[in-house]
């Protein structure tokens, strides 16, 4: 059985940092893309950043500049570095990862709250 686990979400003051990691562990094949959602109170899920396989990397319009996906493919692990956060960002944030075998799996997400 696969498990994504996501760690570092917190209380942030705008302006501050803050680094997001998610590590799959379980019976992993092959991992294709990787990635992290965001869904805030009364809003739908949207796309924060995707990274597949090739090292490539995709970011949502109001986090280019700002945020940083990145991913180590020996350790099945994909973090996020937010910088300039605002209270905007202010979300659960979910990791993704697709599987050769088993397809597209979640994380149990992680709050980002960024507050003065």
């Amino acid at each position: 059985q696969v498990q994504l686990v996501e760690s570092g979400g917190g209380l942030v003051q705008p302006g501050g940092s803050l680094r997001l990691s998610c590590a799959a562990s379980g019976s992993i094949f092959s991992i294709t893309a990787m990635g992290w959602y965001r869904q805030a109170p009364g809003k739908e899920r949207e796309s924060v950043a995707i990274i597949p396989s090739d090292g490539s990397t995709y970011y949502g319009d109001s986090m280019k500049g700002r945020f940083t996906i990145s991913r180590d493919n020996a350790k099945n692990t994909v973090d996020l570095q937010m910088s300039s956060l605002k209270p905007e960002d202010t979300a659960v944030y979910y990791c993704f990862a697709a599987f050769r075998d088993i397809g597209g799996r979640w994380g149990q997400g992680t709050q980002v709250t960024v507050s003065s």
